[in-house]
């Protein structure tokens, strides 16, 4: 494919033998019947590169336990990878996710720019050059950090009104997720003479049909948990994982596409135990659509890398060994959501809690979230004693990070990894030029 250029009319802006591995108990050699199905051999003319923002060996266990059986992804580790950024033991999604785009290290906040200032070329970018067609999609703003890592660079996370026309400028075909604030209707009237189809809800991107460029823009910042997602007209990460497939795997010389599931890592902030259960499965089914893809393509590498531990998540807390993730599978919203449904003087808490978690709050754990100065993280604490989810921090931690992956070239990923290797390996599979930055 030749890229057109959108530059002149944009200014430049400056996953039979069991181990554990960190809690996780899985499969790291497969049967033989696995493997060739594995289709390791073959052709990589594909990438898709799916982040599950801020998942863990932890989140993985806790998430096995959750679902009751074992995860798409076990049959896929491989191995684990470092995390840290320049400036810090424990990284952030914008120098996580710059390592993972460019094989260069940097310090937290920056994007795809080394500390220095310099630009970083992307592997996004180095896959445009070689001709192949790309896509991103998140649950996040679509300029938030680790989406925005790998078609932008800026010296600050927070610039995202600099990275939406970048994303253009690099003729990122297929942008889906949240963060329309961040696309004035000049910047997708530009777009849409460059050959753009814009959609703002799941029935008009089911309904995307005869384009080779899709914008979808589904909230005005991020998009919603999946919990609260039937709240909204939104499309799920799997619906939009999807589509996006739809629309590249037109381009006969392949793609590059990532995909995020962003708010497992905005549940870990939050200490909240069934969001990020819950968005772990909507990562999932969305990886439940690449494989299949993948696997009657025969000529697609799939990796999977969280960026990040976020929240110090356990197995078993509060001084008691057992995990009750059954818990979990009753709470039909976020605590936020709960939150919005308290009185002014959250008489009401145990009400609420009973509705959407099915708990019912001790007079201590009512009192609690009546006078917590931040009553989601009260719930959510509640809710998490009940499922024995432990939490360390509000924060990213700095532990090393499970590395899954499927298809051809799945091998390269083998073993302990740095996050700046993600990239390279990615760029051999695919036989593309690209060389990190010095």
């Amino acid at each position: 494919m030749v890229k057109k250029s959108f530059k002149q009319k944009l200014l430049p802006l400056a996953v039979v033998s069991s181990i554990a591995i960190g809690g996780l108990a899985t499969t790291l050699s497969t049967p033989a019947a696995e493997a060739e199905n594995n289709h390791n051999n073959g052709k990589v003319k594909n990438v898709i590169f799916m982040v599950p923002d801020g998942f863990s060996a932890s989140y993985a266990t806790n998430y096995r336990w959750f679902k009751g059986e074992e995860s798409l992804m076990d049959s896929m580790l491989v191995g684990m990878h470092r995390t840290y950024s320049v400036n810090s033991e424990v990284t952030d999604s914008a120098a996580a996710g710059t390592a993972m785009a460019t094989g260069v290290k940097t310090n937290n906040g920056m994007i795809s720019t080394s500390p220095d200032g310099k630009e970083l070329k992307t592997i996004l970018e180095a896959s445009e050059e070689a001709g192949k067609a790309s896509g991103l999609v998140a649950t996040s703003t679509i300029t938030h950090a680790t989406p925005a890592v790998f078609a932008s660079h800026v010296a600050s996370r927070a610039n995202e009104a600099d990275i939406a026309p970048q994303l253009l400028e690099n003729e990122v075909e297929v942008i889906l997720g949240g963060g329309k604030k961040y696309f004035p209707d000049s910047l997708l009237n530009e777009a849409k003479e460059e050959g753009y189809k814009f959609v703002d809800d799941s029935k008009e991107l089911a309904n995307a049909e005869k384009t080779d460029k899709l914008i979808g823009l589904f909230a005005e910042e991020g998009m919603a948990p999946e919990l609260d997602r039937n709240e909204t007209k939104q499309p799920s990460l799997a619906e939009m994982t999807e589509k996006s497939l739809d629309v590249l795997k037109k381009d006969k010389d392949g793609f590059f596409l990532m995909v995020e599931g962003s708010q497992i890592d905005w549940a870990g902030h939050d200490q909240d135990a069934a969001w990020a259960m819950k968005d772990s499965e909507a990562f999932e089914d969305a990886l439940a659509e690449v494989l299949e893809f993948a696997k009657k393509d025969k000529n697609t590498l799939v990796v999977v890398a969280g960026d990040h531990d976020t929240g110090g998540m356990s197995v078993g807390g509060y001084d008691k060994g057992d995990a009750k993730l059954e818990v979990l599978r009753n709470v039909t919203a976020t605590g936020d959501f709960m939150v919005s449904k308290l009185t002014a003087d959250r008489s009401n808490a145990k009400e609420v809690v009973k509705q959407y978690a099915n708990i019912d709050l001790t007079d201590a754990e009512n009192q609690k979230i009546k006078v917590a100065s931040k009553p989601d993280i009260a719930i959510n604490e509640v809710i998490s004693k009940r499922a024995l989810v432990g939490w360390s921090s509000t924060n990213h931690t700095g532990t090393d990070v499970p590395l899954y992956a499927f298809g051809p070239g799945s091998n390269l990923f083998s073993g302990l990894h740095n996050n700046t290797d993600l990239p390279q390996l990615m760029a051999k599979a695919m036989k593309v030029n690209f060389t990190p930055s010095k």
